[in-house]
């Protein structure tokens, strides 16, 4: 039913296109699942609580870390999925006794403030003209439904004003302006409205037709929030045009049920507006105040907001999986990567990158005239030299072992320096997901020093420790290769060879040897026999092993920030588990 809500006497300045006797405002949801039982109590199954509880868990712990396309739009769908579950959707499932919020929203300058202080009939919220304004929003409701909201979670942003002549069984909620010029505002407002168990919505004959309200609008009608709306200032002479076509956008959005209040503009004033003109507003209110009226809007704006929180979910969770597609793609792509700078990095060990510079230097003074292992063979392949040129030749090894563990260390270092080199530029190219995965990596260190710092650091401990590890190496090859000889004249000759040598000595070569030092390995050949070539082997193994772990490492610091639950392939899992048991409870 469609007729003018004020008398004869005020029809000039106050008309509602929505019969006062017409019912509740209209709500996008249809799915039932609140229902009011006898004596107006509204129940809801408790495994319904239970499945909502659990979702809002599970959705908190979500996380969208990764830049894929169309990523902020999905973090702002779950920042206002949370704002609805724990703004409306638990307290109001939690307990359906509270009154219903009414939210009075609308554009900068439509006058909300001055109608809710109208309708009330006293100023409890501020109206200005002074705009933006950093003021709390007022939530006003009758003295004896205070106890009721007193654990309302929105109540941490708004001041509390109990009035008695707020209808008992409604909350009416002056929200901050929706396209207000600070960014705060907003957010409040944007809150508020997913806190709400009715939207009135105000504008005005000016503004009716922008962009943003009816952004708004349909958002509400998307999450089935039930809805009114107030048209405000709007001069007398254009009262049947601005209403008419404001019906007809109204019907083209699906909206024609949508209750529609019209107030005249009453020109420059101060304070509130006469009573005639906001009594339609003021009899509505006072209608749905009603326990059986207010209940039923609070089922309704539950019985839409539920229906709507499965292709919500379902839409996060298909943005949690285009997070774990992309994450896959980009630990395949790095284990790709990783290949051709480890292989160079192999390449220039086996061709004796290790034995080359400085421990090659120190070979030649070693082994020149007169230098310790200059006269350890004879010509004739005699052993020369006891305990005690032992022990020289030994003290003399130690400088080529110590220049071979420096080489090691930086071949080591080199290594994983052109790996990370290589993903760097890799994920550089990626665009938005590379740059989203070097930021989780920076960010994986906390507010400590640089990252990049602290990967060099740590690129430097591993290569360090690597490079002992491996010098350790050739002592453990040098006892298998002992062990492994079993005769007789053989263990002869390498007892001789180990005293010729020291202790170290013969590991020392072997060492050498398998760093690619060719001359060091046929000396000890010479002096132990061919049993040692099993031990130079191995070293070489180990020294081709290590390196290929120090890529491995890179790899590893890098794809391991996409370790996480959040970028699992299974991750979309648990919200769709969640989807199941919400639509079973519902």
């Amino acid at each position: 039913m469609v007729r003018a809500a004020a008398t004869s006497e005020d029809s000039r300045v106050s008309a509602a296109t929505t019969d006062p006797e017409a019912g509740p405002p209209t709500t996008g949801g249809s799915a039932g699942l609140a229902a009011v039982g006898p004596g107006g109590q509204i129940t809801v199954p408790a495994r319904l609580l239970d499945a909502v509880r659990d979702l809002r868990r599970d959705v908190a712990a979500t996380e969208l870390p990764l830049d894929v396309e169309g990523v902020e739009e999905s973090r702002e769908s779950r920042a206002r999925l949370l704002d609805q579950l724990d703004d409306h959707l638990l307290p109001r499932l939690a307990d359906l006794s509270a009154p219903a919020i009414v939210v009075v929203a609308g554009s900068t300058g439509a006058g909300k403030s001055t109608l809710v202080n109208s309708v009330l009939g006293t100023e409890v919220t501020q109206a200005g003209v002074l705009r933006p304004t950093t003021r709390r929003p007022v939530l006003a409701h009758h003295p004896d439904d205070g106890e009721l909201l007193a654990h309302h979670p929105v109540l941490d942003a708004v001041e509390v004003v109990a009035h008695e002549a707020v209808p008992p069984g409604i909350a009416l909620l002056d929200a901050p302006d929706i396209d207000s010029v600070l960014e705060s505002n907003r957010q409040i407002a944007h809150r508020l409205l997913e806190a709400a168990d009715l939207w009135l919505f105000v504008t005005t004959a000016a503004r009716y037709g922008d962009a943003l309200p009816w952004r708004i609008l349909d958002d509400a009608m998307a999450r089935g929030a039930s809805i009114a709306m107030v048209l405000n200032r709007v001069p007398p002479e254009a009262l049947t045009t601005v209403r008419g076509d404001l019906l007809s956008r109204l019907r083209a959005r699906g909206m024609a049920s949508v209750p529609l209040f019209v107030v005249a503009d009453a020109g420059p004033h101060e304070g509130l507006l006469e009573a005639g003109q906001v009594a339609p507003v003021k009899r509505w209110l006072t209608m749905l105040a009603g326990p059986d009226r207010a209940r039923s809007i609070i089922a309704r704006t539950l019985r839409g907001s539920l229906a709507m929180l499965r292709p919500w979910v379902d839409a996060l969770a298909e943005a949690v999986q285009a997070q774990a597609d992309a994450a896959h793609a980009v630990r395949s792509e790095l284990a790709a990567v990783v290949e051709a700078p480890a292989a160079s990095a192999r390449g220039r060990v086996v061709e004796g990158e290790v034995a080359a510079g400085t421990a090659h230097s120190r070979w030649a003074q070693l082994t020149a005239t007169g230098a310790p292992l200059a006269d350890v063979v004879s010509r004739r392949g005699r052993v020369r030299g006891g305990a005690r040129a032992g022990k020289v030749r030994a003290r003399a090894l130690e400088s080529l072992v110590a220049d071979l563990r420096a080489a090691a260390r930086v071949s080591f270092y080199t290594a994983g320096e052109l790996v990370a080199e290589a993903f760097e530029a890799h994920l550089e190219a990626r665009g938005a997901v590379g740059q989203s995965v070097v930021q989780m990596w920076r960010s994986s260190a906390g507010e400590g020093p640089d990252p990049v710092e602290l990967r060099r650091g740590a690129r430097a401990v591993q290569a360090e420790e690597s490079a002992t590890d491996w010098v350790a190496s050739a002592r453990h090859a040098v006892r298998a290769a002992a062990d492994a000889v079993v005769d007789r004249k053989e263990q002869r000759r390498w007892r001789r060879a180990q005293a010729a040598l020291g202790d170290g000595g013969l590991e020392a070569l072997v060492l050498a040897a398998g760093a690619g030092l060719g001359p060091a390995g046929e000396l000890a050949r010479a002096l132990a026999g061919p049993a040692i070539d099993e031990a130079v082997r191995t070293v070489r193994t180990q020294l081709l092993e290590r390196t290929d772990e120090i890529s491995r490492g890179e790899l590893d610091a890098v794809v391991g920030v996409l370790a996480t639950p959040h970028l699992a392939e299974d991750a979309a899992a648990t919200l769709r588990l969640r989807l199941a048991v919400l639509k079973a409870a519902t």
